[in-house]
């Protein structure tokens, strides 16, 4: 018997851990539950001709600790209404404690007013999550961190930069002089810990978004990249506008072979596209988001997929038993 099944033994409050996936990323949930060494729960969705969706569970969950699986990356509002509609559905099937893990957060960057009669998307979806039945949630490297403070429930943050930078410290020895870059100022704190956590100095990009599309105008380079290699960083990539324009500015201003390390491969069109084409060494990112067959083709061998599920496990397991999430990372 495995040591978190002896302990679950010892631990009634909540029932039994129920694991449930929804259908945006199947193989994470499955990798999840292989770390927790428990099957993931049946369910049906069924989605009809006028584009309704209803979730049926095969069995009941009643008192029972039930953790649901699902991002909401594309098809963003199809993904979202099944997690709210799965999360509805075991609040009336009784259980006893519903926790939304989330790798990924839908309208990250819709957190402020930040123009007249503009929306806060970001709190609606986290009020949504909390009215169709979660009692706690569980998420990803938010795009800002106000967003902790939309939800009136409990939850667990979590960043996967830890990942990253341990697969990073193990190729420094293989790098010239590396120094982490942020594609924008807003990023320079967290660049700021994963510089301390690489032993490594760090520039910036300056750039500047104009209007409401997915366009930004990189500027200017602030500190040293010529002769070296750079470790470029941001929370995710959707068009890799960004992205692009900032490998750009680094390559005019001498740098050597460009890393990417990103948590979210949101991957909108024309990002891999763009990706294929840009002078990187190594794209390196997490499966947050799913990254389709036909998207790993094209990024080819540039491509390293880190799996975020030993770390989703391991809190679920924490959250069951009462344990501390923190001193996983030495909080």
């Amino acid at each position: 018997m495995t040591s978190l099944r002896k302990s679950r033994e010892a631990s009634s409050m909540y029932g039994e851990i129920k694991l449930f996936a929804g259908t945006a990323s199947p193989e994470l949930a499955a990798a999840v539950a292989n770390y927790l060494d428990l099957p993931l729960g049946g369910r049906d969705v069924y989605h009809f001709p006028n584009d309704n969706l209803m979730v049926k569970l095969h069995s009941s969950v009643r008192g029972q600790d039930v953790y649901v699986i699902q991002t909401t990356s594309a098809p963003v509002h199809r993904n979202l209404m099944e997690l709210l509609i799965t999360l509805q559905t075991l609040r009336l099937d009784s259980a006893a404690r519903i926790t939304a893990v989330v790798p990924y957060l839908c309208y990250g960057r819709s957190d402020k007013k930040d123009q007249p009669r503009v929306p806060i998307t970001a709190r609606l979806v986290a009020d949504m999550i909390e009215i169709a039945g979660a009692d706690r949630y569980v998420t990803l490297d938010l795009h800002a961190g106000q967003i902790q403070g939309f939800f009136s429930i409990p939850g667990d943050v979590l960043t996967a930069f830890h990942m990253l930078t341990d697969y990073i410290n193990g190729k420094k020895e293989q790098m010239r002089n590396p120094v982490v870059v942020t594609a924008d100022l807003g990023f320079a704190k967290k660049g700021r810990n994963i510089a301390a956590a690489l032993d490594v100095p760090m520039a910036f990009i300056e750039k500047r978004r104009r209007g409401n599309d997915a366009t930004a105008k990189a500027l200017t380079m602030i500190g040293d990249v010529d002769g070296r290699d750079v470790v470029l960083v941001d929370d995710e990539v959707d068009t890799a506008g960004s992205m692009s324009q900032a490998v750009n500015v680094l390559k005019a201003h001498g740098a050597r072979d460009v890393y990417t390390a990103f948590v979210h491969p949101v991957l909108s069109h024309p990002a891999v596209e763009r990706l294929a084409k840009l002078p990187i060494r190594e794209i390196i990112t997490t499966d947050s988001v799913p990254i389709s067959q036909e998207k790993r083709a094209v990024l080819g061998d540039k491509l390293t997929v880190l799996s975020v599920a030993p770390l989703l496990g391991e809190v679920i397991r924490r959250v069951h038993l009462g344990c501390s999430v923190g001193e996983m990372f030495d909080e």
